[in-house]
């Protein structure tokens, strides 16, 4: 079974829909179709939580008419057989006051996790009656009864799998099954999220959990570029990458990938492949175990950094002084980026500064400690990039942009800048230049 995940923009518009329709009917064997809502809806579904935890109901109100129009529109497209219309509103209508009953409820985690993943539920109903309204047997599947992750870091496959597999007994056998992304159910049962931009983890938890032959991710980019395309022209999509190289991409910033979605299929041998939803005809990028060939490959942003600085003469020549620093992290569950260290002073940076404040408290007791944000990470990845000659003209930037930390040497496959965001777009565009311009990595024809 292949898993095929298909986002918002894919989904975004009636004739979108029928392309993705024609895209499954151009794959043979069995499908299991990851849909996210409609581009735009969970912004909208943001908002009706945001309006629900301040109670301005009349609000809310006027923004599910705004959904319930949207959506109708979409039926009336696709689904012109008066009948199946009706009962396609219908059901939609039953969703959207079960919205309505949750967002004028007493708000809380659980209740923002109802109203923001409710796009992907009216999506996914419109999708599979429209397909049973073109002669095209499916099965909606309801993936809070299957996907139950406790631990976003590392989600148990297996339980998942065998879950999904009670679900298709009980389901009508076809060789198209449909689905949610973004939802989950956690250690409590409760709805929740796999955060924004989620639907691509799904997919690959999915994929690992029923040892899926391939995955495909497909939106409205054709593969991940060799930069980011919104700020550096005459980017290249690169053919393929390991799945380490494009784990340290996603992490770093690459838009294509949700963060965490290679981490499932690591070591299972499940091909990703990166696909255009309207150009289907091009080759995208695949994902897999091993990379074809060895040196850079893509560069890519992450940008909300927070740089920390610990200055201490208690360093010098002292063991266990970084323990103690990294436990104050950990206590916090705040993960650490990138590091960098001298005999009296460490430099670290994060990315979440929820629990900033109790952090500092904490970390004035080891030394004079000063707090820089609005910072980005800029990542070169390639596989066995630190021994590759030609990676040395990355340090060229050094004469022409101020960078506050390097990482290099902690992964064969990174190296790492840190620089002010003000900065970030030049980097990208020098960085371009020093090591792509007049070559093309791994290009897609």
């Amino acid at each position: 079974m292949k898993v095929l995940k298909f986002g918002g923009t894919s989904v975004g518009s009636a004739a979108s829909i029928r392309n993705v329709k024609n895209i499954v009917l151009n794959q043979p064997g069995d499908k299991l179709l990851v849909l996210s809502a409609m581009s735009g809806v969970t912004n909208f579904l943001v908002e009706i939580s945001s309006l629900s935890q301040k109670k301005e109901y009349a609000s809310i109100e006027e923004r599910i008419q705004g959904l319930r129009d949207k959506h109708f529109l979409l039926i009336d497209e696709l689904i012109p057989e008066e009948n199946l219309n009706l009962s396609v509103k219908s059901h939609i209508e039953d969703l959207l006051t079960g919205l309505q009953d949750t967002a004028n409820s007493a708000w809380s985690k659980e209740t923002d996790a109802k109203i923001i993943t409710t796009g992907e539920s009216l999506l996914t109903y419109i999708f599979s009656s429209f397909m049973a309204f073109e002669g095209i047997a499916n099965s909606l599947l309801d993936a809070k009864k299957f996907m139950h992750i406790s631990n976003l870091e590392n989600p148990d496959t297996s339980h998942i799998g065998e879950l999904l597999n009670d679900e298709l007994k009980a389901s009508q056998q076809t060789e198209i099954l449909v689905t949610q992304g973004f939802v989950r159910r956690d250690a409590e049962g409760k709805i929740n999220t796999l955060k924004r931009g989620g639907s691509d983890y799904t997919a690959t938890i999915l994929g690992a959990a029923i040892r899926a032959s391939e995955i495909q991710i497909w939106t409205d980019i054709s593969g991940l570029h060799n930069n980011d395309p919104r700020y550096v022209e005459g980017t290249q999509p690169v053919a393929d990458l390991s799945f380490e190289e494009a784990a340290e991409l996603a992490y770093f910033g690459a838009k294509i990938l949700h963060p965490q979605t290679i981490s499932p299929v690591i070591g299972k041998n499940i091909p990703v492949y990166l696909k255009n939803t309207f150009t289907p005809e091009a080759k995208g990028t695949c994902i897999g175990s091993k990379a074809s060939s060895k040196g850079l490959k893509a560069i890519s942003a992450k940008d909300e950094i927070t740089a920390i600085k610990i200055k201490s003469n208690r360093m010098l020549m002292a063991h266990g002084f970084l323990k103690k620093i990294f436990e104050i992290f950990d206590k916090y569950e705040t993960a650490i980026d990138m590091i960098t260290t001298s005999e009296i002073a460490i430099s670290l940076t994060i990315d979440d500064c929820s629990n900033l404040d109790q952090i500092m408290e904490e970390l004035q007791n080891y030394g004079e400690i000063s707090v820089d944000s609005n910072h980005s990470i800029i990542c070169v990845v390639g596989e066995g990039l630190i021994e590759d000659r030609g990676t040395s003209r990355l340090f060229e930037i050094l004469q022409d942009v101020p960078i506050r930390m390097i990482s290099y040497g902690g992964s064969n496959n990174n190296i790492s800048l840190l620089v002010n965001t003000s900065n970030k777009i030049e980097v990208l565009r020098k960085l371009n230049e020093k090591l792509f311009l007049n070559q093309v990595t791994n290009p897609v024809l």
